[in-house]
């Protein structure tokens, strides 16, 4: 498993990510593509819901709250997902959560 920024990526899977939403981050100052963003507090997860590795910062692209389970993405495609047309306006972020999670079914 290979750390980046304090995220945890298991090998070869390093696009979608599991983490619940357990709070909010308040920036009065911050970079000019993240003004009217909603930062979230990420608790990282395994697919089975269990805690792994320690709490991130996330842009909010989705509209999650608070306790759900959702999916994330990080580094490049963390920014990608922000949007921006240009260098200037996309933001420069780590993670930025993509989905909520209604369900997982794992087959193993």
């Amino acid at each position: 498993m290979a750390t980046v920024n304090s995220i945890y990526y298991p090998e070869g899977d390093e696009q979608m990510l599991a983490g619940k939403i357990i709070g909010t981050v308040v920036a009065t100052q911050k970079y000019e593509s993240l003004k009217g963003r909603k930062l979230l507090l990420v608790q990282p997860m395994t697919w089975d819901k269990k805690p792994k590795g320690d709490p991130i910062v996330a842009v909010d692209t989705v509209g999650s709250g608070s306790g759900e389970f959702i999916f994330y993405v990080a580094s490049r495609e963390a920014a990608v997902a922000c949007g921006g047309t240009s260098l200037a306006d996309t933001p420069p972020i780590d993670a930025a959560v993509v989905g909520i999670i209604d369900g997982v079914k794992l087959e193993m």
